[in-house]
């Protein structure tokens, strides 16, 4: 198995010269295995570099693209790079959009690409596409084959449903977390309902790190650091600290830190990241520990 990273951004692309280093583009992940499936994780503005790439590799005898493609959730910046994957529009091409439903609307994943594809925000519809486009709702919990590829996931925390992504093959693992942030306890001590709020946040931390247990790369949402993170409580977003905790506790080999704050330059990023890292001195008992940029791939 390999994986690389197209996007590593959050909330909106951010290219220019402060971020040239890691990369401006939001969320997407392209992942590999031996036998030759293709697995993409979210669908940002790193999606259109990752179709160049496809299209390149097509042109020079690699044969029709198939993919499948795993939305953790339908927040913009997840989704927006969608319409523009050049293979949607290439006869052969067979696309599989896999994702969560969504209980706000009653509908499947199917929904993301109907309300992108209204003529009011793009101009080209679904029926002028040349590829055969597949959907798949996931249940929660639920895991699903292709191939030889295993894929698991699991809710994670966020205000509206995301998946977090457990993939399996050729004897490695990765979890990948989408948009999580740490569980917290909305009620003070002595409140009538905070004993059954613990009693939930520590089931479903038992849910999800029994998903995330010993794998190879644990992917994380990083958008904050401890300082900034009181004033965003509530965001659905996670910290490098909190990453860290989550990483040893369930015992993974490696971690990478993504999803970077919009307004931090790379400099910034490489400073706040070293910070969080000193914390830890001592600690992490041979966990790699990466910052994620656009072009990093790994082989496991």
């Amino acid at each position: 198995m390999k994986f690389r990273f197209w996007g590593v951004r959050g909330s909106i692309p951010s290219p220019g010269p402060r971020t040239v280093r890691y990369g401006g583009n939001t969320t997407c992940i392209e992942v590999c295995s031996r036998a030759g499936a293709t697995i993409v994780l979210d669908a940002g503005t790193g999606i259109y570099a990752l179709a160049q790439a496809l299209m390149a590799r097509r042109a020079a005898g690699g044969g029709d693209i198939r993919a499948d493609i795993f939305i953790t959730h339908s927040h913009w910046d997840h989704i927006h790079g969608l319409p523009f994957f050049a293979p949607l529009f290439v006869k052969g091409t067979q696309v599989c959009l896999h994702g969560a439903h969504d209980p706000v609307t009653g509908k499947g994943i199917e929904h993301v690409m109907g309300v992108q594809l209204q003529n009011s925000y793009f101009p080209v519809s679904e029926e002028r596409m040349d590829a055969t486009i597949a959907y798949r709702t996931l249940e929660a919990g639920e895991p699903h084959h292709l191939g030889d590829v295993r894929v698991d996931n699991v809710v994670m925390n966020h205000p509206v449903t995301n998946l977090g992504y457990r993939i399996s093959c050729d004897g490695a693992s990765l979890f990948f977390t989408g948009d999580h942030e740490p569980f917290y306890n909305p009620y003070a001590p002595d409140h009538p309902g905070h004993a059954a709020a613990a009693r939930e946040m520590a089931r479903r931390q038992q849910e999800i790190d029994a998903v995330m247990a010993g794998v190879d790369a644990l992917i994380v949402d990083c958008s904050y650091t401890i300082q900034e993170y009181p004033a965003k409580q509530g965001w659905g977003h996670g910290t490098f600290d909190g990453a860290l905790e989550m990483a040893l506790r369930v015992g993974a080999k490696a971690l990478y830190c993504t999803h970077h704050e919009p307004t931090r330059s790379d400099d910034e990023l490489e400073a706040v990241f070293a910070e969080a890292l000193s914390r830890f001195e001592g600690r992490l008992h041979g966990l790699r520990v990466v910052l994620a940029r656009e072009g990093l791939e790994v082989a496991l």
